[in-house]
Protein backbone atom coordinates (compact mmCIF):
# COMPACT_ATOMS: atom_id res chain seq x y z
CA UNK A 1 0.00 0.00 0.00
CA UNK A 2 0.95 3.67 -0.23
CA UNK A 3 1.50 5.84 2.81
CA UNK A 4 1.79 9.61 2.83
CA UNK A 5 3.73 10.59 5.94
CA UNK A 6 5.34 13.75 7.24
CA UNK A 7 8.71 13.21 8.92
CA UNK A 8 7.19 14.14 12.28
CA UNK A 9 4.89 11.11 12.00
CA UNK A 10 7.50 8.51 11.06
CA UNK A 11 7.91 7.41 14.67
CA UNK A 12 4.42 5.90 14.44
CA UNK A 13 5.81 3.46 11.85
CA UNK A 14 9.24 2.45 13.22
CA UNK A 15 9.81 -0.57 10.96
CA UNK A 16 8.83 1.38 7.86
CA UNK A 17 11.07 4.33 8.78
CA UNK A 18 14.03 2.15 9.78
CA UNK A 19 13.99 0.15 6.56
CA UNK A 20 13.46 3.25 4.40
CA UNK A 21 16.56 5.01 5.72
CA UNK A 22 18.60 1.78 5.57
CA UNK A 23 17.55 1.17 1.99
CA UNK A 24 18.54 4.73 1.14
CA UNK A 25 22.05 3.97 2.46
CA UNK A 26 22.21 0.78 0.38
CA UNK A 27 21.07 2.54 -2.78
CA UNK A 28 22.85 5.88 -2.59
CA UNK A 29 26.09 5.03 -0.75
CA UNK A 30 26.70 1.36 -1.44
CA UNK A 31 25.30 0.93 -4.95
CA UNK A 32 25.58 4.38 -6.54
CA UNK A 33 28.65 5.54 -4.61
CA UNK A 34 27.23 8.91 -3.61
CA UNK A 35 28.97 10.93 -0.90
CA UNK A 36 26.14 10.78 1.64
CA UNK A 37 26.02 10.62 5.44
CA UNK A 38 25.11 7.31 7.07
CA UNK A 39 24.71 7.19 10.84
CA UNK A 40 25.47 4.41 13.35
CA UNK A 41 22.04 2.90 12.71
CA UNK A 42 22.85 2.49 9.03
CA UNK A 43 20.44 5.28 8.10
CA UNK A 44 21.10 7.66 5.22
CA UNK A 45 19.75 11.04 6.23
CA UNK A 46 20.49 14.67 5.42
CA UNK A 47 19.44 18.09 6.60
CA UNK A 48 16.28 18.04 4.49
CA UNK A 49 14.94 15.08 6.47
CA UNK A 50 15.07 17.35 9.51
CA UNK A 51 12.65 20.00 8.17
CA UNK A 52 9.54 17.80 8.17
CA UNK A 53 9.30 16.77 4.51
CA UNK A 54 6.42 14.69 3.22
CA UNK A 55 7.29 11.13 2.18
CA UNK A 56 5.32 9.00 -0.25
CA UNK A 57 6.18 5.43 0.75
CA UNK A 58 5.27 2.05 -0.65
CA UNK A 59 4.74 -0.17 2.39
CA UNK A 60 5.10 -3.92 1.95
CA UNK A 61 2.66 -6.36 3.55
CA UNK A 62 5.12 -6.97 6.41
CA UNK A 63 5.40 -3.27 7.22
CA UNK A 64 8.79 -2.76 5.58
CA UNK A 65 9.80 -0.20 2.98
CA UNK A 66 9.39 -1.07 -0.69
CA UNK A 67 10.16 2.34 -2.17
CA UNK A 68 9.80 6.03 -1.43
CA UNK A 69 10.16 9.64 -2.49
CA UNK A 70 10.63 12.82 -0.44
CA UNK A 71 8.75 16.06 -1.13
CA UNK A 72 9.29 19.65 0.00
CA UNK A 73 7.63 22.90 -1.09
CA UNK A 74 10.05 25.11 -3.00
CA UNK A 75 8.97 28.09 -0.88
CA UNK A 76 11.42 26.79 1.74
CA UNK A 77 14.84 25.13 1.70
CA UNK A 78 15.41 22.64 -1.13
CA UNK A 79 18.30 20.70 -2.60
CA UNK A 80 17.65 22.23 -6.02
CA UNK A 81 18.18 25.80 -4.84
CA UNK A 82 20.89 25.00 -2.30
CA UNK A 83 23.06 22.56 -4.26
CA UNK A 84 22.02 22.28 -7.90
CA UNK A 85 21.35 25.86 -9.00
CA UNK A 86 24.44 25.66 -11.24
CA UNK A 87 22.68 23.04 -13.37
CA UNK A 88 20.00 25.59 -14.25
CA UNK A 89 22.37 28.55 -14.49
CA UNK A 90 21.58 29.98 -11.10
CA UNK A 91 17.80 30.03 -11.50
CA UNK A 92 16.03 30.11 -8.14
CA UNK A 93 12.93 27.92 -8.24
CA UNK A 94 10.38 29.10 -5.70
CA UNK A 95 6.64 28.79 -6.06
CA UNK A 96 3.76 27.46 -3.94
CA UNK A 97 2.72 25.54 -7.07
CA UNK A 98 6.06 23.70 -7.42
CA UNK A 99 7.35 21.10 -4.95
CA UNK A 100 10.72 19.39 -4.97
CA UNK A 101 10.93 15.61 -5.26
CA UNK A 102 14.16 13.93 -4.07
CA UNK A 103 15.56 10.68 -2.69
CA UNK A 104 13.67 8.36 -5.03
CA UNK A 105 14.63 5.02 -3.51
CA UNK A 106 13.68 1.39 -4.11
CA UNK A 107 14.23 -1.49 -1.71
CA UNK A 108 16.88 -3.96 -2.96
CA UNK A 109 14.16 -6.56 -3.58
CA UNK A 110 11.45 -4.13 -4.70
CA UNK A 111 8.63 -5.48 -6.81
CA UNK A 112 8.57 -4.08 -10.37
CA UNK A 113 5.23 -2.41 -9.66
CA UNK A 114 6.64 -0.17 -6.90
CA UNK A 115 8.04 2.53 -9.19
CA UNK A 116 4.70 2.95 -10.94
CA UNK A 117 2.94 2.90 -7.58
CA UNK A 118 5.07 5.78 -6.36
CA UNK A 119 4.25 7.75 -9.52
CA UNK A 120 0.55 7.27 -8.75
CA UNK A 121 1.23 8.45 -5.21
CA UNK A 122 2.89 11.59 -6.56
CA UNK A 123 -0.14 12.17 -8.79
CA UNK A 124 -2.43 11.97 -5.75
CA UNK A 125 -0.23 14.45 -3.91
CA UNK A 126 -0.33 16.79 -6.90
CA UNK A 127 -4.12 16.56 -7.13
CA UNK A 128 -4.97 17.04 -3.46
CA UNK A 129 -2.34 19.69 -2.68
CA UNK A 130 -3.06 21.60 -5.91
CA UNK A 131 0.55 21.34 -7.06
CA UNK A 132 1.21 22.16 -10.70
CA UNK A 133 4.70 20.68 -11.06
CA UNK A 134 7.43 18.76 -9.27
CA UNK A 135 11.08 19.65 -9.74
CA UNK A 136 13.91 17.22 -9.26
CA UNK A 137 17.40 16.06 -10.19
CA UNK A 138 17.77 12.89 -12.24
CA UNK A 139 20.40 10.78 -13.96
CA UNK A 140 20.17 8.91 -17.30
CA UNK A 141 19.07 5.71 -15.54
CA UNK A 142 16.04 7.41 -14.01
CA UNK A 143 15.25 9.21 -17.25
CA UNK A 144 14.86 5.83 -18.96
CA UNK A 145 12.47 4.68 -16.23
CA UNK A 146 10.37 7.84 -16.56
CA UNK A 147 10.20 7.31 -20.31
CA UNK A 148 8.89 3.75 -19.89
CA UNK A 149 6.10 5.07 -17.67
CA UNK A 150 5.23 7.96 -19.97
CA UNK A 151 6.07 10.62 -17.38
CA UNK A 152 9.12 12.26 -18.92
CA UNK A 153 10.30 15.54 -17.37
CA UNK A 154 10.62 18.88 -19.07
CA UNK A 155 14.40 19.17 -18.90
CA UNK A 156 15.53 22.64 -17.83
CA UNK A 157 19.23 21.96 -17.38
CA UNK A 158 21.98 19.34 -17.75
CA UNK A 159 25.63 19.07 -16.76
CA UNK A 160 28.23 16.34 -17.14
CA UNK A 161 28.55 13.45 -19.56
CA UNK A 162 27.89 9.71 -19.55
CA UNK A 163 27.35 8.18 -16.13
CA UNK A 164 28.24 11.51 -14.53
CA UNK A 165 25.49 13.43 -16.29
CA UNK A 166 22.71 14.90 -14.18
CA UNK A 167 19.70 16.87 -15.22
CA UNK A 168 17.07 19.02 -13.56
CA UNK A 169 13.52 18.66 -14.75
CA UNK A 170 9.94 19.69 -14.12
CA UNK A 171 7.12 17.15 -14.02
CA UNK A 172 3.41 17.51 -14.37
CA UNK A 173 1.08 14.53 -14.53
CA UNK A 174 -0.65 14.00 -17.84
CA UNK A 175 -3.85 12.04 -17.19
CA UNK A 176 -3.34 10.24 -20.51
CA UNK A 177 -0.42 8.43 -18.83
CA UNK A 178 -2.60 7.16 -15.98
CA UNK A 179 -3.80 3.90 -17.63
CA UNK A 180 -0.22 2.81 -18.39
CA UNK A 181 1.01 3.71 -14.90
CA UNK A 182 -1.95 2.03 -13.20
CA UNK A 183 -1.43 -1.10 -15.30
CA UNK A 184 2.25 -1.32 -14.34
CA UNK A 185 1.45 -0.65 -10.67
CA UNK A 186 -1.53 -3.02 -10.68
CA UNK A 187 -3.39 -0.35 -8.77
CA UNK A 188 -6.55 1.58 -9.45
CA UNK A 189 -7.07 5.31 -9.03
CA UNK A 190 -9.63 4.39 -6.37
CA UNK A 191 -7.03 2.56 -4.28
CA UNK A 192 -4.53 5.42 -4.50
CA UNK A 193 -7.25 7.93 -3.60
CA UNK A 194 -8.34 5.85 -0.59
CA UNK A 195 -4.79 5.48 0.72
CA UNK A 196 -4.22 9.22 0.43
CA UNK A 197 -7.41 10.00 2.32
CA UNK A 198 -6.62 7.47 5.03
CA UNK A 199 -3.16 8.96 5.50
CA UNK A 200 -4.62 12.42 6.19
CA UNK A 201 -7.76 11.25 8.01
CA UNK A 202 -10.00 12.65 5.29
CA UNK A 203 -13.56 11.40 4.65
CA UNK A 204 -13.50 8.36 2.40
CA UNK A 205 -15.19 9.38 -0.83
CA UNK A 206 -14.64 7.81 -4.21
CA UNK A 207 -12.34 9.27 -6.84
CA UNK A 208 -15.38 9.79 -9.08
CA UNK A 209 -17.24 11.69 -6.34
CA UNK A 210 -14.13 13.74 -5.68
CA UNK A 211 -13.84 14.76 -9.34
CA UNK A 212 -17.56 15.68 -9.45
CA UNK A 213 -17.17 17.86 -6.36
CA UNK A 214 -14.11 19.52 -7.88
CA UNK A 215 -15.92 20.34 -11.11
CA UNK A 216 -18.92 21.80 -9.28
CA UNK A 217 -16.83 23.93 -6.88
Amino acid sequence: MLRFLYANDLDQFPILADTMFKHRAIQFRDRLGWDVSVDDNGHERDEYDDINPLYVIWENADGTHGGSMRFLPTTGDTMINDHFAHVIEGTDIRSPLIWECTRFCLAPDADRRVTAGLVLGAAELMKHFEIMQFVGVFDPRMERIYSLLGVCPEVIGRVGEGDDEIGVGLWGFDETARPKVQSRAKLSEEEANTWFRQSFNLPLISAVEEKTMSLSA
